[in-house]
């Protein structure tokens, strides 16, 4: 079905007619919209313009279509989408009459309403055509007359729209009352300038819609149209007062309607005065009043308008959070994030205990933590101070690492050496592709076993093995009570003077005698021994009497059978000489006391080298 006529205004002058605006209370769903969707012609008798399909009209010509400017080089190529329905428009190339270009009558209304009448313009002349000045601007004219086509309700002037650089709707409406007894009114549009370069316009979205007084939804509880309570607070029952502003009504008419949805309305059986108290409510609700100047309006949605809803928003204690899951991770590993699900209006806030306010982190579905445990998540009403939701635990599991400590090992020439990986774990997986937890080698090189527990936690150890050092002794020294052994190279070797307790050090701390020093490799691939007669020499000797050092003695001595020492001065000159096991000088030479010097020794046993070396006498 074919409504509204449009039309190309070319206009001379431009008229400002105070009865155009919009209502500017609330507004009914609308009772006639012409969108032109269809595309055709317009109902016969709306309009004296010649119909044309599929190119750009000449003057006198209108189409209908969403593109413009094909064939006239100075319209805009296109309609912006500014509209309600944004499709097709009614395109017109102005006639060069001005005068009335557009007639229908619009059917079922309600008696005894306001109404709104709107509609979308737009000039679609570019400023850079060849129009001077921008060419002729559009002015339109709107007239509403009563059924009976004797009564002017109201009329109203678009003025002049001019060109401007981009493509503009712009929407005018005029509002007017519907007369008692009487269901339709006539729409007439007239064009208020001549033809010529311009004048040439769109039209969309015409439509038809009850306008009522703006009406107001209040409570004692809150000023706003919305009351937010937590759930812990219900339930709670409200005194609600609507209050009309007259802007459109003279007489009104009541009936409360209630919503959980905002979409789907029921009205309130009884409820039809300006006043309404709630039940007790345990849930969210809306609640709007429907308002008509006639009750017999009240039935007809497309007859009344209705207030903004009032809001009573029962602020549900969240669910607890739904976990992810808890997360199981070893100890080498990055610890990952823990994470809930909540709904949308919902935001997470962590902790460290099952109750209590020990917080951890706020407004996050994701906690790092530092430490394995059991974190805590409840849910809250994101800007809502209400009740949270329980808590949901989640937990953090670290597992340990198999102990795995590197080794350094020797394996002799020609042997074989068994390698251990020191734990005992669900499984090995050794460099050599064998999966024991022991194995043997013969040949030197670096080997390393990969530990795994039975949490799946893994660990490298890695055995470093080596030749065995070349055992051999390059010198054996006594300094005073320290018998001390000098290896033939470098390496690790152990040492022994009983043979059976080996250390790493190469001193012992022993008196004077023969002893057999013993030295291995560390892999006991081979073990040598050596005698060496470990005699203590006095470094110096102080004879005044007060029994230290007084006299010269070689401890050790006692364990040879046969010794000699002999003592000499700086010259070479014998001072004194005897059997070793008992023999001491205390710096005399036949009586006299000899000057503090040094002193050299001899000393011969039997079956070992002879060993010499100096001491000094000190007054």
């Amino acid at each position: 079905m074919k409504y509204l006529f449009l039309f190309a205004l070319f206009i001379t002058t431009s008229q400002a007619f105070s009865q155009l605006g919009f209502c500017e209370g609330s507004k009914g769903e609308p009772i006639f919209h012409e969108a032109f969707n269809g595309g055709g012609p317009l109902l016969h008798g709306t309009t004296s313009y010649t119909f044309v399909d599929g190119h750009d009209p000449n003057d006198g010509e209108y189409t209908i279509s969403d593109e413009i400017g094909k064939e006239i080089g100075g319209w805009f190529t296109h309609l912006p989408n500014t509209t309600i329905s944004n499709g097709n428009a009614l395109i017109v190339n102005a006639d060069f009459t001005s005068g009335q270009f557009y007639e229908y009558r619009v059917s079922g209304l309600c008696e005894n309403t306001s109404y709104e009448f709107s509609a979308f313009l737009m000039n679609i002349l570019s400023p850079t055509s060849i129009c001077e000045n921008g060419g002729i601007p559009i002015n339109v004219k709107f007239q509403i007359w009563d059924q009976t086509d004797t009564e002017l309700l109201a009329e109203g002037s678009t003025g002049n729209i001019l060109s401007t650089n981009t493509p503009q709707w712009e929407q005018y409406a005029l509002t007017f009352k519907s007369e008692p007894g009487q269901a339709s009114v006539i729409l007439r549009m007239f064009n208020n300038a001549v033809g010529g370069c311009g004048n040439d316009l769109a039209i969309d979205d015409i439509i038809f819609r009850s306008c009522g007084d703006l009406t107001e939804i209040s409570t004692p509880v809150v000023n706003a149209s919305e009351l937010n309570l937590c759930e812990e607070n219900a339930p709670i029952s409200l005194d609600l007062t609507a209050t009309p502003d007259f802007s459109a009504y003279n007489d009104h008419y009541f009936q409360w309607q209630e919503s959980t949805n905002n979409q789907d309305w029921d009205d309130l059986s009884g409820e039809i005065t300006n006043e309404y108290t709630t039940p007790q409510l345990s849930s969210s609700r809306y609640y709007r009043v429907k308002v008509a100047e006639d009750p017999v309006n009240l039935a007809n949605n497309l007859c009344s308008t209705v207030s903004e809803p009032f809001f009573v928003n029962i602020v549900e204690t969240p669910e607890a959070p739904v976990s992810n899951g808890d997360k199981t991770i070893c100890r080498n590993k990055e610890i990952p994030s823990l994470s809930v699900e909540i709904e949308d209006d919902e935001t997470v806030n962590w902790y460290a205990s099952e109750s209590g306010s020990d917080l951890l982190l706020e407004n996050s579905k994701n906690f790092t933590p530092e430490n394995e445990g059991i974190y805590y998540a409840e849910a809250v009403k994101t800007g809502f101070e209400c009740a949270a939701s329980k808590r949901t635990p989640v937990r953090l599991e670290i597992h340990e690492l198999p102990v795995a400590e590197d080794e350094k090992l020797q394996i002799c020439e020609q042997g074989e050496l068994e390698l251990d990986a020191g734990a005992d774990v669900l499984a090995y997986n050794w460099s050599t592709g064998e999966t024991t937890r022991k194995i043997r080698i013969n040949t030197p090189g670096n080997f390393s076993v990969e530990l795994i527990n039975s949490n799946g936690c893994s660990a490298i150890k890695n055995i470093e093995v080596t030749a065995v050092d070349l055992v051999g002794i390059e010198d054996i020294i006594s300094e005073d009570r320290k018998l001390i052994i000098i290896p033939l190279v470098d390496g690790e070797f152990e040492y022994s003077i009983d043979g059976n307790n080996f250390q790493d050090s190469r001193e012992f701390d022993v008196s004077g005698g023969i002893y057999t020093v013993f030295m291995r490799d560390k892999a006991g691939c081979e073990t040598i021994s050596q005698d060496f007669p470990h005699l203590v020499f006095p470094k110096f000797i102080t004879p005044n009497g007060d029994g230290y050092n007084d006299v010269f003695r070689v401890k050790g001595l006692d364990f040879f059978s046969k010794s000699r020492i002999s003592i000499y001065d700086r010259y070479g000159k014998l001072l004194k000489s005897g059997n070793g096991q008992n023999f001491n000088w205390d710096g005399r030479l036949d009586g006299r006391e000899l000057p503090s010097t040094d002193y050299w020794y001899e000393i011969k046993i039997e079956n070992f080298p002879v060993r010499k070396g100096h001491f000094s006498l000190i007054r």
